[in-house]
């Protein structure tokens, strides 16, 4: 049976072009309503700055059954930071975020940016996944490192789903297993705001009603909606399984 992850990369507003959180306030309870009516789970990928500001909108995300992960503590990219600025943040947004879920073992970099030689401090926080890479960007997926931290890529960019559903639909059945996130603030009409044309472009209801068409017609052709916990458990298994010989 095909699986589905979706996640979603809780921060401001398309940063950095903006600092305000409309999407915080707007889009972010219209994910989650729409992720109870349509009785799916997800993984939101937040950060400690917005844990902070808005706990009780992150405490709905564990009530609701989905998957809390780390998204950093601010917004800022993990391969402009230092080696030790990196293990700040990464232990301040993890001191942060296990206020609300101390299963916090998912992460994902801003802007899907982060050094494979950091991984070890993901290790050293505790985190067992890894949802930094893109499937469509350089380096690609192709990352076979020795740490233990289970590497999942993300399918596609979230700005994709926003076309019309017949262009991004095929792309996404193509994958077995896709990965795809999208952003609170998507859920809010950016038109109007200083920021570039892929990130202002048919956001608001347009975008909504794409992701409520996503979800309706993978149901139907019965995926699995999996948290990236689960799917990582699922890629761990079968990695297992394809080592295992009979003798």
């Amino acid at each position: 049976m095909r699986n589905i992850t979706i996640t979603i990369d809780v921060e401001e507003d398309c940063p950095p072009m903006l600092s305000s959180t409309r999407g915080m306030e707007e889009g972010l309870p219209k994910l989650l309503d729409l992720f109870k009516e349509e009785g799916i789970r997800a993984t939101f990928f937040v950060t400690g700055t917005m844990a902070e500001r808005y706990p009780n909108l992150i405490c709905r995300i564990p009530e609701d059954g989905h998957e809390l992960g780390c998204h950093g503590y601010t917004h800022a990219r993990f391969d402009q930071m230092t080696e030790e600025e990196a293990r700040f943040a990464l232990k301040q947004a993890g001191k942060t975020l296990r206020k609300f879920e101390k299963k916090l073992v998912s992460f994902r970099a801003p802007n899907l940016q982060f050094p494979k030689s950091y991984l070890k401090l993901l290790e050293k926080e505790g985190f067992l996944y890894d949802s930094s890479l893109a499937m469509y960007k350089p380096p690609f997926f192709k990352d076979k490192s020795e740490s233990r931290i289970v590497r999942i890529p993300a399918t596609i960019t979230s700005s994709f789903l926003r076309l019309p559903p017949e262009f991004f639909l095929p792309l996404i059945k193509l994958s077995k297993a896709p990965v795809i996130f999208v952003h609170p603030w998507e859920l809010v009409d950016m038109s109007n705001m200083p920021i570039r044309l892929d990130c202002k472009f048919n956001t608001g209801e347009k975008a909504l009603k794409n992701l409520k068409v996503l979800i309706r017609t993978l149901k139907a052709e019965n995926y699995l909606f999996l948290t990236l916990q689960e799917r990582a458990t699922l890629e761990k298994y079968k990695e297992s399984w394809d080592s295992f010989e009979l003798y």
